[in-house]
């Protein structure tokens, strides 16, 4: 099977009508991982796999626009669909954020796994990679491989990380693109990128194509699509609710 990534929500920092907050499902060769779980993407999770199918949940901060569907799906595992012992990969704090929403009974509902900067690990034959991004509090972006597929997730990050950090090689880029080059006036130090910067560091790293997400409801998906496409220097896609892109 090959790899892909269908979006769940891609809103950033709050959900725009009719989208939800950060989540991705990856799938390939019979395993699907939920990368990331904002507000509203456990409905849109269910119109693809059911919950007790999931093969592991990687959650990249504790920033709530990427997490706080997981102390609703704790609960619906375990009292609802009697499932347990489902590996969940995160960060020390939002995992202890976790533990603090579920009431300290995460286990054994979840198998819980801390990650940090330069973490690599499994879950089934897709094996993953971080990078500590440019973004408070500890952020991790993704690298995906299958076989000879691969698929960068950066996370929310500033302009001082790059997706070239994760090397050579990568299929598709999954990257926030918050801002416009347009939107910087008056704005000091940066946790966001714009999609100028999304495109030329996505173009540096010789990344196969490019899909951009993250733009604040408030913002126009069409004009970051082109400022991307520019500075990438060939068309970018926008990230749709529950649209596949296979890598």
């Amino acid at each position: 099977m090959s790899l892909t990534v269908t979006v769940l929500g891609c809103s950033g920092t709050y959900a725009a009508a009719g989208n939800a907050c950060s989540g991705y499902l990856v799938r390939g060769d019979g395993v699907s991982v939920l990368l990331d779980a904002g507000p509203g993407t456990l409905a849109n999770l269910q119109r693809h796999v059911a919950l007790d199918t999931l093969d592991a949940v990687v959650i990249s901060h504790s920033h709530p626009d990427h997490w706080l569907e997981i102390p609703v799906m704790r609960n619906a595992l375990r009292y609802v669909l009697d499932h347990r012992d489902l590996p969940f990969f995160t960060t020390a704090e939002t995992l202890g954020l976790a533990e603090q929403l579920g009431h300290g009974l995460l286990v054994p509902t979840f198998v819980p796994h801390v990650i940090t900067d330069g973490s690599e690990f499994s879950v089934g034959p897709l094996r993953f990679r971080t990078s500590r991004t440019d973004h408070p509090p500890e952020t991790l972006a993704m690298r995906i491989d299958l076989g000879g597929d691969s698929l960068a997730y950066t996370a929310d990050t500033g302009p001082k990380w790059s997706v070239g950090e994760f090397g050579p090689g990568i299929d598709l880029a999954i990257s926030e693109a918050t801002f416009l080059e347009s939107d910087l006036t008056g704005i000091g130090d940066r946790v966001h990128l714009t999609a100028a910067e999304a495109g030329g560091a996505a173009a540096a790293a010789g990344v196969g194509r490019l899909v951009v997400t993250h733009v604040l409801p408030t913002g126009s998906v069409d004009k970051a699509v082109a400022e991307a496409s520019d500075a990438y220097g060939a068309p970018v896609e926008p990230a749709e609710v529950n649209r596949t892109y296979t890598v």
